[in-house]
């Protein structure tokens, strides 16, 4: 294998790759990147068996060939080389030269009969979204998925597709949250998105119009992205019926400013910490909302004006579940609907319904 290829092109594919190669494995080629060179292109993959990224760039072959090289150590090595070209050859030993400007490296490789296939995904265009919309609806519904494994159907985020809309869920047993869209598709379909995945694919995706392209099959998800291939397995089990958690009634709603509540639930949470754990009191009154919290450090109070009908209600949050949800709702106004002190308090916005968020209340001691 012989190629030379522009340096810049190559760390951006190396990093992104990098993201599906396992950190350490008993498999050492699963540490690697597999560099494929043809004619006029090299095409680099990473895989951990369960998420694969695949993408080629241009470069100048003189000698076809593929290898297996260690991602971490690639990495390291072409960032930190001289020069505005890279050049890569091997020999029948599987040893690398890397070389650029004054620099030169040789690294082991790894046999490509080693790396393992990545899955066969049937090719067949099944979901096309534009890329924003894409990114705004995991980053919206990431922070509610399960880190742990007690339900592990739970470590991802289901898709809804029904309806010529397409509906992303993430729950973790504390919160919920759903974001919703409508697509021009005639899908109607179920699966769940590993939460990695979706971590990854978010990296990937473009804040603009450019369009991204779902495959899903019985056991596997692909996404293309610009010039990327992303081959994920599916989370099998059953999801939460999120449309039976949600509460349908409401006796408190409040129209409140979504900065103005932020900024206090901040300021309430600097008595909070990791040693110091409490959760913080929320009082719905007349047109105010009012925060506290009491720990070993000290207490604080702070209010926020806001628009309320119906009842008052006081009720506790844990401040990050709350931040969670506000830094989500990515909008100047938000709705909360409440249905008394131990129901879950639901954040959407103030017309439509393209995102809602549900955040269980604590048990608050009563003031002394």
């Amino acid at each position: 294998m012989k190629f030379v290829c522009q340096k810049d092109l190559l760390v951006e594919a190396v990093s992104n790759v990098s993201r599906a190669v396992c950190a350490k494995s008993p498999i050492p080629a699963l540490e690697g990147i597999l560099l494929k060179a043809q004619e006029g292109q090299l095409q680099l993959t990473g895989y951990d068996l369960e998420l694969g990224i695949v993408t080629t760039i241009e470069a100048k072959t003189e000698q076809q060939g593929e290898l297996v090289l260690s991602a971490k150590l690639l990495l390291d090595i072409i960032r930190r080389i001289p020069g505005e070209t890279v050049s890569i050859v091997s020999d029948e030993k599987n040893l690398a030269t890397i070389r650029g400007g004054a620099s030169e490296f040789t690294i082991p490789g790894i046999l490509a009969d080693e790396y393992p296939e990545l899955p066969n995904v049937e090719e067949k265009s099944d979901l096309v979204m534009k890329q924003g919309t894409l990114k705004s609806m995991i980053d919206q519904t990431l922070f509610a998925i399960a880190t742990t494994d007690s339900k592990p159907v739970h470590t991802g985020s289901l898709f809804d597709i029904k309806d010529s809309c397409v509906t992303l869920v993430s729950v973790d047993g504390y919160r919920l949250a759903l974001r919703r869209e409508a697509i021009v598709s005639d899908l109607n379909t179920k699966f769940i998105v590993p939460g990695k995945t979706l971590s990854e694919i978010s990296k990937l995706l473009r804040e603009e119009d450019e369009e991204a392209y779902l495959v899903v099959s019985q056991k596997h998800i692909v996404f293309r992205i610009s010039g990327y291939y992303v081959v994920s397995r599916l989370l099998e089990g059953d999801f939460l019926d999120y449309n039976a958690a949600i509460p349908k009634i409401s006796k408190t709603t409040v129209k409140i400013n979504t900065r103005s509540l932020t900024d206090s639930v901040e300021r309430t949470s600097l008595l909070i910490s990791d040693r110091l754990r409490s959760p913080i009191r929320l009082v719905v009154t007349e047109n105010k909302v009012q925060l506290s919290c009491s720990t070993a450090m000290g207490k604080a109070h702070d209010e926020v004006d806001c628009e309320v009908s119906g009842e008052a209600v006081s009720m506790g949050f844990n401040n990050k579940y709350l931040l969670d949800a506000l830094k989500a709702s990515d909008c100047d106004m938000v709705k909360l609907e409440i249905n008394g002190a131990l129901s879950p308090m639901r954040m959407i916005p103030m017309e439509g319904d393209s995102f809602l968020f549900l955040v269980l209340p604590v048990r608050v001691k009563n003031d002394d």
